[in-house]
């Protein structure tokens, strides 16, 4: 494959930028119910953000932005990392890059009809495998790094539960250790862990978790919200038990702290979005002792705040870490500020102009946060934030 895409496909390509924008969404619609034909492809994907349809639009605005940068492929790289990063956690291998390119070509003759020019279909092809193999040699070189090191492992290996620990009246804690007893990869703090549920009489039921303790080569911890109607953290909180064997890949992920954090760090959530930040906090208490670090959580209420006595001692631990809590309805014995927490607050208690600021939560708390500390003049380059689930219009922006 040649590294580079001839003139005429990137013309064509952004020709196409106004129909894509029209018929993205359809198009990728007909692409994943062409790609879904073949059963042993659809156990790849994570079908609750199929049916939710947030996978269907993530994809539409993907193939767009692909459209309007495919000659700055620069402007794509923290896409593309992120796309590696899931590719290697679900396990996709080079061999399944094929059935995606046959589903999407196929879809955009579909839907575009006689406007799908054979120039059209040559250019698309071209500039799909020019992706590919980016994202291909990427995915090999993170699997090589994950390889290289103790307790490293390529593709599902199987992992039982040890121990299950209440944190609130809705979240719980898994300790997962390898059932082979073998050393376990120190993960980076903030990475996640792709579950995979067969073995536990889940069939076809995949999901990732943020890891919720410090790296170390024995063990992972996750903490999981019991979600409405949700079929995994329904399973893990009422049928899970010691002993239950799940599958798991190599943590993955590009959110995660730096070997050598050389700035202050915030680390600020909602809800269960605490998890990555208190592998986080227990990284920094162990190793960086100098480090500035501020925990800022909101949350509903005392019951459902999960980690709190873990990660005051961590605190503790450390020396230099400052913590506070907001939540939404408050008792006479909370030590924590009422309603939510402002950018305002923030700005006016936080070093925000030379911190590392690291956020998680539900996606509407993403929105407002990322977009607030923008508009606050905080640098993109110094917010991180980490969600699951496809990525959408606003978070892409």
């Amino acid at each position: 494959m040649s590294n580079h895409l001839s003139a005429e496909t990137i013309a064509v390509v952004k020709a196409t930028v106004p129909a894509i924008a029209e018929h993205g969404a359809t198009i990728t619609e007909v692409m994943y119910r062409r790609l879904f034909e073949d059963e042993h492809i659809a156990r790849l994907f994570n079908q609750a953000n199929q049916k939710s349809g947030t996978q269907r639009f993530a994809l539409a605005n993907a193939v767009l932005a692909y459209a309007q940068n495919i000659d700055n492929p620069g402007a794509l790289a923290s896409a593309v990392e992120r796309i590696a990063q899931k590719h290697v956690g679900y396990a996709i291998l080079p061999e399944h890059y094929p059935y995606v390119a046959t589903a999407l070509l196929g879809a955009i003759e579909e839907v575009l009809g006689e406007a799908a020019t054979p120039e059209i279909l040559a250019a698309w092809g071209e500039a799909y495998w020019f992706l590919a193999d980016i994202l291909k040699g990427r995915e090999a070189g993170i699997r090589k790094e994950i390889d290289a090191q103790t307790g490293g492992w390529i593709g599902w290996r199987h992992f039982a539960i040890t121990e299950r620990r209440a944190e609130s009246d809705q979240i719980m804690s898994f300790t997962l250790r390898p059932e082979d007893g073998a050393p376990v990869i120190r993960h980076r703090p903030g990475q996640y862990l792709t579950l995979r549920f067969d073995m536990a009489g889940l069939k076809g039921v995949i999901r990732n978790y943020s890891i919720s303790c410090g790296p170390n080569n024995d063990h992972y911890r996750i903490t999981v919200k019991r979600e409405p109607e949700g079929e995994a953290s329904g399973f893990l909180h009422d049928r899970a038990e010691i002993g239950s064997i799940f599958e798991l890949t190599a943590p993955a992920g590009d959110f995660y702290l730096r070997e050598v954090p050389d700035r202050p760090v915030v680390l600020l959530s909602g809800g269960v979005g605490l998890t990555p930040m208190v592998s986080m906090l227990e990284e920094i208490a162990d190793k960086h002792k100098a480090l500035p670090a501020y925990f800022i959580h909101g949350t509903t209420d005392r019951h459902s705040h999960a980690l709190a006595a873990h990660i005051r001692q961590l605190a503790r631990r450390h020396g230099n870490t400052e913590i506070a809590t907001f939540y939404e309805r408050m008792e006479p014995a909370d030590a924590a500020y009422e309603g939510y927490i402002s950018v305002d607050w923030l700005k006016s208690e936080l070093p925000l102009n030379e911190a590392d600021i690291f956020l998680c939560g539900p996606r509407p708390f993403l929105r407002h946060y990322v977009s607030s500390l923008i508009g606050a003049n905080v640098s993109p380059d110094r917010i991180h934030y980490e969600f699951f689930g496809p990525t959408d219009e606003i978070l892409a922006a």
